[in-house]
Parts: C-alpha cells; structure tokens; sequence
C-alpha cells in the first residue's frame, strides 16, 4: 500500500485498509525495535517538530522514531518561531516545507495543521490539536490488538468528557474499524452532532455500532473502558466545574464490576489525574496495559513517518 506523500491530519482521511496497514507495520517496527534492528527508511530526512502545547508521549515518540530510522529531528518550540504571530501561519509553512521533508504539529487550532499541510508541500502530521488527536488512536487500537488479537466486535466505553479531542478521535476511528462504541458522558459534553452523523455512515460500512448515553448501564459487557483527563490544556479554568459535572463517570472499581465483564481492561492516554477521572487504585490495577499503550506512541508514530515519508 502505498502512502508515501500523504498528510496525518484526522483518520477521516483513510480508510479501514489504510488504517489496518499502519497497525501492521507499526508491529513489525515494534518486533524489530524490541530485537535491536533499527532502520534507515528516513535516512537523509529531516523532520519539523512544532510544538505550541509541552509534551511527554509526543515529543518522545516523534524524536526516537525519527532517529531510530535514520532521520533528524528539530524541536521547535512555540518561542523558538513566529508560527501566526509574525508571520503567517502559510509563510510559515513555505518555508518550512522548503527546509525540511515532513512536519509534526501539536497546537490549539485544527486549521493550523491544515494551513500546514496545504502550504507546506511536504507531509504534515497531527500530533494534536483543539479537535482531533489521531495518533493517540493508533496507539490505542494496536494496544487493544496485543490485548485481545483482534479490534471488530469488541466493545469500548469512554468515559468523562465526551467532546475533547481524544473521544472525537476514538469515535472516527471505531466506527471505521469495526469497534462498538460507547460514549459515557453528561449530554452537555457530547461529540458535536455533524462528527457523529459522519461516524454513523462509517458505522453503516464497518458493521460498528456508536451508543452515546448518559447512563451508567452503557458500562454493561465493555471490554474496554477508556478515560482522559476532566480539563483539557487551555482549560483549567472549568476545573471546578468539570470534577462536579464528571464525577459520576469516574472510572473505579464500582463502574468496572458494573460491567459484568471480568476480562474488561483500562486505557488511559495520559497523562491521568488519579482521583479525578480515575481512581489510584483502578489505573495501578491496569498500569501494565496503560503503559504498553503509551509505549505504543513510538512504534504507531514511527510507522505513520515510514510510510508517508520513508525511502522505502
């Protein structure tokens, strides 16, 4: 398959088949890596990385599977550039796509990574942004893979705020792979109705079938109930008023044998403030599986560069 040249802006933008590919490599480059094979797939590259919010996950990942295949990467900070300050976001981008051969963005606006990619002539990827975060969702979904050996049929819950960038991410990429979706949430913070109109007609191909409720029984028969943190970053003023609003999805030992499934596992795309969405004990319990899940940020971002960008 190839997909050399394209951007990694939403998973709206590639199909099932597409998606499926980027596991299955992001699995061979984790079996090499965990051998101590590393590649040469972006040997000559150099790769921006722009980062308007700080990072762990992200930054770590970009930076190591950039090397690990042979590439450089440049870690530009929000005051390292003049990225729609002094200058235009679109100049911004042609310069930089005259300088290097692939772009990382992590900021607020969508339309950022959008003007980047547009102007830029070079592959742009999304490494977050105010509505979507799309490789979080690889490295979910190859986690759940190591987990269960597959991802259709199974059923995933997620619980807290159901309109943030992660759980719009989630529900792309479920309903187009074939998971059952459940978003937990108080209506109030329910994805936007066009994003889940467009997930239904994923839905309709995929066999997925997309729950939105505010009721505890949406827990029933989960196989997997995933959480993220009450307060995006830009939001800590609502911090308040999200622990009160929130606080019955907390995922705890209750929400869990509610389930009535007792292989149901955790995933939490961190970082996790223990006490708010989850409690200390619960993520301990799954701590294993939710640092696979982070590990798996490497090996599902490598991928995306080695493909979109790779000599291979």
């Amino acid at each position: 398959m190839n997909l050399k040249g394209r951007s990694f802006l939403t998973l709206k933008d590639y199909s099932r088949e597409e998606i499926e590919y980027l596991l299955d490599l992001a699995g061979k480059l984790k079996e090499k890596k965990k051998l101590g094979i590393i590649g040469d797939s972006l040997k000559g590259k150099n790769i921006a990385l722009i980062f308007e919010k700080p990072s762990t996950r992200t930054r770590c990942a970009f930076t190591i599977g950039c090397i690990d295949e042979g590439g450089h990467a440049e870690y530009l900070g929000k005051d390292d550039i003049q990225l729609g300050h002094k200058e235009s976001i679109e100049d911004t981008a042609r310069v930089l796509g005259r300088m290097f051969d692939g772009i990382q963005f992590r900021g607020f606006s969508h339309e950022n990574v959008e003007k980047l990619a547009q102007y830029s002539g070079v592959p742009v990827w999304n490494g977050l942004t105010d509505s979507y975060h799309p490789t979080q969702i690889l490295a979910d979904f190859l986690t759940l893979k190591e987990q269960f050996g597959k991802l259709e049929g199974l059923k995933l819950v997620y619980a807290g705020d159901g309109r943030n960038n992660v759980a719009n991410s989630l529900l792309i990429g479920c309903s187009k792979i074939g998971i059952n979706i459940t978003v937990l949430s108080p209506k109030s913070l329910w994805p936007e109705e066009e994003l889940i109109d467009i997930c239904r007609g994923y839905a309709d191909l995929s066999g997925s079938k997309i729950e939105l409720t505010d009721n505890i029984d949406g827990v029933v028969g989960a196989d997997v109930i995933y959480t993220d943190v009450w307060c995006s970053m830009g939001e800590e003023d609502l911090a308040a008023e999200r622990i009160a609003l929130l606080k019955p999805y907390q995922v705890n030992k209750e929400m869990l044998a509610y389930t009535g499934n007792p292989k149901t596992i955790v995933l939490h795309c961190l970082p996790a403030v223990k006490g708010n969405e989850i409690t200390h004990d619960v993520f301990e319990s799954f701590s294993k599986v939710i640092f696979d899940q982070a590990e798996n940020r490497m090996h599902t971002i490598k991928a995306i560069m080695v493909a979109t960008l790779g000599n291979e």
